[in-house]
């Protein structure tokens, strides 16, 4: 599958227009390992090494839609591997904030890297168990890694402002919460995949 196709094919699922722009302008195979590249625009997750991969582009269009981006926002995600993720919410946003963080030193090197040309996204080399409370709180917070339980994330969901959106996988499902009036209003959905979020102390 070639780019045009694969934008054609997320038109087809029904993503919105500024979804589909993202997708447009930020190139699949920049962000991924040398010999997957004539498979970048399939809608498949790829392996990036190390046990990393980067998720299909309809799952994560899936995703950015329900995180409601918005133009200057703060954003963090958790497990950012190639920054792929990061380029697709930088290119929705415009501007703002983001940061990734990313446990693996190689990937979060050549996210740095790639994504030199915007000076406001960040790349913390670290676990995600604690989140970044040092810039707390934050508009939205992708974690694109699976928590065995959901009480293992509550800390970082402390992070979020009031009227924030938080998307993190607990197993096999992908939970959403939004805070609102104190209160979390929370959805599920089922059937995804995502590497496991690592501890490292």
């Amino acid at each position: 599958m070639q780019k045009e196709a694969l934008l054609e094919h997320l038109k087809a699922k029904g993503f919105n227009q500024e979804i589909i722009d993202g997708f447009e302008k930020v190139n699949r195979q920049e962000f991924v390992p040398e010999h997957v590249k004539n498979y970048a625009y399939e809608d498949i997750s790829l392996p990036l090494g190390e046990g990393s991969k980067i998720s299909k582009p309809s799952e994560i269009a899936f995703i950015l839609e329900h995180l409601e981006l918005k133009k200057g926002q703060k954003i963090l995600e958790i497990g950012s591997g190639s920054g792929y993720v990061l380029a697709l919410m930088a290119s929705i946003i415009k501007e703002g904030e983001i940061y990734g963080l990313e446990i693996n030193e190689s990937l979060a090197i050549k996210a740095k890297q790639r994504l030199d040309n915007l000076p406001w996204v960040h790349i913390v080399r670290r676990d995600g168990y604690r989140g970044l409370p040092e810039y707390e709180p934050f508009d939205r917070i992708l974690i694109s890694a699976f928590a065995q339980d959901i009480t293992s994330i509550y800390n970082i969901l402390d992070q979020l402002k009031e009227d924030g959106i938080m998307l993190a996988p607990i197993k096999e499902n992908l939970i959403y919460f939004k805070k609102s009036k104190g209160k979390i209003d929370k959805k599920e959905f089922k059937g995804f995949n995502f590497v496991p979020l690592i501890k490292t102390d």
